[in-house]
This record gives structure tokens, C-alpha cells and sequence, in this order.
């Protein structure tokens, strides 16, 4: 047998083990020529897309959205493509020391960002809040040497809001933790409060360095908000903003309001002056010139009404109603003949008060306080009370001609339209008044939004203007209704109380979007004035409406959607 020598044994495992040398470096160098030509076509895939600055933003934007949501890796894979930045690399750094309270290391952070602010006067004040946020931790804590170190050593050197470091000077001597933060205006120790705080910093940072939070979802809302606003028969109870899509714009059917009569009642046997839905939206009531007041049962699915009780006995007819704040009692006054007031229970239709002050007296007028333990009366003769459960009068002012009145959810305040064609307001409680606003002509009557924020009047000759109570400007005026010297009364409605309603000379009742001056709808059928409408607060495609014609309407969505298909070009006629 022969032998294979050592030499020759080595050797051919030596060209092996060669060939399997050379063949791996082969491999290593060829995968090393793929990275270096993928980086280059990335490279170039990069250059070649040239990104706009509009671009970089919404890739950033959307980078922001896939952290938020938790697809980390999703981000991560679009910036890399996209060679885009999404925030600064002190950012995050930044954000995490804040959250966590990281005061030793904070300040190195905020050096390395220094360079990056639009002004460097922003860094003082960036260091004073941080260090207000420290200063008030330490005193909760009870380190208050360490406290007052640094308000002395940290705060008053960077010599700003100086009336705020004498603020937080008195703080060291607060023990109880509630009013420290009661009297600093401040949360508390913990992720809420340094949250803030970031917010605030954020503001002083440009967007290059760290982006707003949740920047995108703002802007969609902001988009979606826009076209709600151009929408010419949006509700907004119907169409929720968070279960509207974003892949098509916005536009509501006309099937979101009252556009189609239901119901017209024929009960009454005279003119028909006033209606008013409750508060909880499932009773009408209608008052008269033939004395009676009719209640009526709504059916919230048919936007039907049923007639429940008939109350009788107004002796100059009913002209004013106003449910009590739980819907138990119903107050109601005359024309201007009427020297009475009643205050009827609303579930037995039994009287439980009939007053009258004076024979002289003109009680055209009514309205409950928000806590339904009082009222107010009066009218243009010069009377003005507020009375008690029974009718008594609690206070009362003296000479004040009162056209109409409203009262707003501060439970003391009291609006009242005088004869001098100005809405004043009175306090009972403290006995002030103060003026709100004028207008040229009489104003026949108005009402006050929900959240007591507007006034709508019908003024004479003039129509319908809408007002800032607060900051007691005219906001809108709007066009279309016909209002002479016949008292008609007008009514916003939907839910966030996005359109105004009102009747008018020309027997129809007209439907404005609250922030446009333009009709968008013209309910016709009544043959008369149509003297007041009345908006449900909670079934929002329902309304009612009364005329001289003696009947009441009720109008609701169309049956048939294929009538009422939207109309794009009705969005945004102005």
C-alpha cells in the first residue's frame, strides 16, 4: 500500500484550506462593493428626489405620527430613506430630562441647544422656568434649604420676572402642599406639571430643533374644522369631527336640519304668539291670543307632538313662556295689557301660582333663574321684579321698561332690552346695572345662547343681529328675514348651536349657518307673520314655529334622502 507522505498531505490541505481562504475574502469583498454600490444608489435615489422644504415637513410630520402611534420602526425606516431629520439630536435627550426631572444634566442639554435659538435672550428664560419647576419640587418636598439655595444662588442671578422670584420667595413659607399649589398656580410635583413645563420650553425652541407634539393630528383637525365651517348644513351632533373621514372633503345633506313640515296643528283658535321646546326636549309649549297654553309629548323618532294638557284662563292671551331649569313648571305672561303672571305645573297641568303686583303693572315678560329658585318679570310700564316660588317679590327695580329678558348661567346676572334700544345688564344680588350694547332701532326681542356667550336680537326694521356679550360687539348681521314692528322672537339651534332660526313678516321661517349672513334654507307654509320659533336642545333636526296664521308647524328632516343629496356649491357661497 502506498503511503501519502506528510508534504503531500499538508499540501493539498493547504490548497484547500487557500482556495476556501481566497473564495471567503472573495465574498467579503464582493458583498463590500454591494453595500458601497447600494449606499451610492441610495445616495443617489436621494439626490435625485431633491426634497422640497415642504416635503422634509410632512415627511418630519408624519415621522412624528408613527412614534406617536408606536410604529417606531416604520419612522425610523422614513427618515432613513428619506434623509430627513425629524428633530434635533438633543431633542429627545432634552424632552426625557425634563419629563423625568433631571435637573443635574438639564443644564448641559440646554448649552448644546443654544447655539440653535432664534434668540439667545430665549435661554434665560428657558433656565428660569426649568428652574421655578425645580424650586417649587424642592419646597413640596420639604428640602427647603436646598429650596432657598436655589432661589438665591440660581434664580434671582438670571434677573428675570422679578415680581415672579418675590412670589416665589413667599412660597418658602407655605407647609401645606394644596396651598402651595394653590397659590403658585401650579399641579404639583409629577409628569403633568413638567409636561407643561415642556410645552412652555417647546415654545422657545424653533421647529427644526423639536417639533410641536401632535402637530399633524392639529392640522387635520384644523382642516376638518374649516370645511365644517364652509359646510352649509353641518351639524355638528350628526357629523362628529372625530368619525369624519379625511379622504374626501366635508359636505353635510340637508337632511341634518328641518326642512320638511310634519305636523301643522290647528288647536289654538286665534293667533298663536309664542312656543318653547323643555330642556330636556320632549314637551312643546305653544301660548295663544286665545288664552290657553297647549303642552304637547314629543316623539323624538317621528318628530311628531301629541297633544297632552290644555291650560286655560290667561285673560289677554299668553305671549311669553319659560320653562323652569328641571322642566317641572312652566311660567308664562300676557300682552302688553296684562298686569298677571302664572306659574303652571308642567306634569299636572295644575296652577300653583297667579299673581299680580299692581293694576298698573304691564308683565309682558318672563324668565327663570338658572337655579329654579327664582324668577324675573316685567314689562314696558316700568316694571321689573324678581320673585320667589310663590310669586313674592324678592327685589325689585324701579322705572326700568322692559322689552324682553334673558338670564345667563351665572345664576345673578340679568339681561333686559329697554325702550331706549339698549340691552342693560342687572345684578339683583349686588343691585348694579351696566350697559351692554346699543342699537338704533327698538329692539323687539332676544335671546342668549347656551353658554350665555351671544345674544341673537330681532331689531326693528333692521332684522337680526347676533352679539358678544362679553366683549359687546356686533359679530353677524343676517340677511333675508323681514322684521317690522310685529314682536317675533328667533332661536339658534343644533348642537353646538350652529344655526339661527327666526320667523318672519313674509310668512316663512328662515335658517342661517351662525357665522354667515345668507339664508340657507326658507321654510314656506304658513300663511301669516311667523311670530316665534323654537329650536329642540336635544333632538337637533326638530323645530317648531307658530304664526297669526293660528297654527303651529313642526318641521323635521327630509323622509327621502334622495331629495336631499349635498350640494357642493352650497358650501361656502360667501
Amino acid at each position: 500500500m502506498q503511503s501519502h507522505s506528510p508534504v503531500a498531505v499538508n499540501g493539498e490541505s493547504s490548497t484547500h484550506l487557500n482556495g476556501d481562504s481566497t473564495r471567503l475574502k472573495e465574498g467579503v469583498i464582493a458583498s463590500a462593493k454591494q453595500a458601497v454600490l447600494s449606499n451610492g444608489n441610495s445616495t443617489q435615489v436621494a439626490l435625485k428626489l431633491k426634497l422640497t422644504k415642504r416635503d422634509e415637513e410632512i415627511v418630519r410630520l408624519i415621522g412624528q405620527h408613527l412614534r406617536e402611534i408606536g410604529l417606531e420602526k416604520s419612522a425610523e425606516a422614513l427618515m432613513a430613506e428619506s434623509g430627513c431629520c425629524q428633530e434635533h439630536q438633543a431633542a429627545p435627550l432634552f424632552r426625557r430630562q425634563v419629563i423625568e426631572g433631571n435637573w443635574a444634566k438639564i443644564e448641559a442639554t440646554l448649552s448644546e441647544l443654544k447655539p440653535l435659538l432664534n434668540h439667545q435672550k430665549h435661554l434665560q428664560r428657558m433656565r428660569f422656568y426649568i428652574l421655578e419647576q425645580k424650586y417649587l419640587e424642592l419646597i413640596e418636598d420639604g428640602r427647603l434649604l436646598e429650596a432657598l439655595h436655589c432661589l438665591r444662588t440660581e434664580i434671582t442671578p438670571l434677573r428675570k420676572f422679578v415680581g415672579r422670584v418675590h412670589e416665589l420667595a413667599g412660597f418658602l413659607m407655605l407647609r401645606d402642599k394644596a396651598e402651595l399649589r394653590k397659590c403658585a398656580k401650579w399641579e404639583g410635583k409629577g409628569r403633568k406639571s413638567r409636561e407643561r413645563l415642556m410645552e412652555k420650553l417647546r415654545a422657545y425652541l424653533p421647529e427644526d430643533i423639536m417639533l410641536p407634539p401632535h402637530r399633524l393630528q392639529s392640522l387635520l383637525s384644523q382642516a376638518v374644522e374649516l370645511q365644517q365651517t364652509k359646510c352649509a348644513y353641518h351639524n355638528a351632533k350628526i357629523s362628529a369631527r372625530d368619525d369624519m373621514s379625511l379622504l374626501t372633503d366635508h359636505i353635510c345633506s340637508r337632511k341634518n336640519i328641518p326642512t320638511q313640515v310634519k305636523q301643522v296643528l290647528s288647536d289654538h283658535c286665534d293667533e298663536v304668539w309664542f312656543c318653547k321646546f323643555s330642556n330636556d326636549g320632549k314637551k312643546l309649549a305653544t301660548g295663544s291670543k286665545d288664552s290657553t297654553i297647549i303642552l304637547w309629548d314629543v316623539d323624538p323618532v317621528t318628530h311628531q307632538v301629541k297633544h297632552f294638557k290644555t291650560l286655560n284662563g290667561h285673560t289677554y292671551g299668553v305671549a311669553f313662556l319659560s320653562w323652569s331649569p328641571d322642566d317641572s313648571h312652566i311660567l308664562a305672561c300676557g300682552s302688553e295689557e296684562s298686569c298677571d303672571f302664572w306659574i303652571w305645573n308642567a306634569l299636572t297641568g295644575e296652577l300653583k301660582t297667579k299673581r299680580s303686583h299692581s293694576s298698573d303693572d304691564s308683565l309682558s315678560c318672563c324668565q327663570w333663574m338658572p337655579d329654579g329658585e327664582r324668577f324675573v318679570t316685567g314689562g314696558t310700564k316700568g316694571q321689573f321684579y324678581q320673585c320667589d316660588l310663590d310669586g313674592a317679590v324678592i327685589d325689585s327695580w324701579e322705572g326700568v321698561r322692559v322689552q324682553c329678558l334673558a338670564c345667563l348661567p351665572d345664576n345673578k346676572t340679568v339681561l333686559a332690552a329697554d325702550t331706549q334700544h339698549r340691552i342693560r345688564s342687572y345684578n339683583f344680588d349686588e343691585m348694579t346695572d351696566d350697559e351692554c350694547f346699543r342699537e338704533d332701532n327698538p329692539i323687539v326681542s332676544f335671546s342668549v345662547t347656551r353658554d350665555g356667550k351671544c345674544a341673537l336680537l330681532n331689531v326693528s326694521q333692521q332684522g337680526l343681529h347676533l352679539w358678544d356679550i362679553e366683549d359687546r360687539v356686533l359679530v353677524q348681521k343676517y340677511h333675508g328675514v323681514f322684521q317690522g314692528f310685529y314682536t317675533i322672537f328667533s332661536t339658534c339651534g343644533g348642537a353646538s348651536e350652529e344655526f339661527i332660526a327666526c320667523g318672519s313678516d313674509d310668512h316663512n321661517v328662515h335658517i342661517w349657518l351662525r357665522n354667515k349672513p345668507k339664508p340657507v334654507q326658507t321654510l314656506s307654509g304658513h300663511t301669516k307673520t311667523v311670530t316665534c320659533v323654537s329650536w329642540n336642545p336635544v333632538y337637533h333636526n326638530m323645530l317648531a314655529s307658530v304664526s297669526d296664521d293660528c297654527t303651529v308647524r313642526i318641521w323635521g328632516p327630509p323622509d327621502d334622502d334622495d331629495n336631499v343629496e349635498s350640494d357642493p356649491d352650497a358650501s361656502d357661497e360667501d
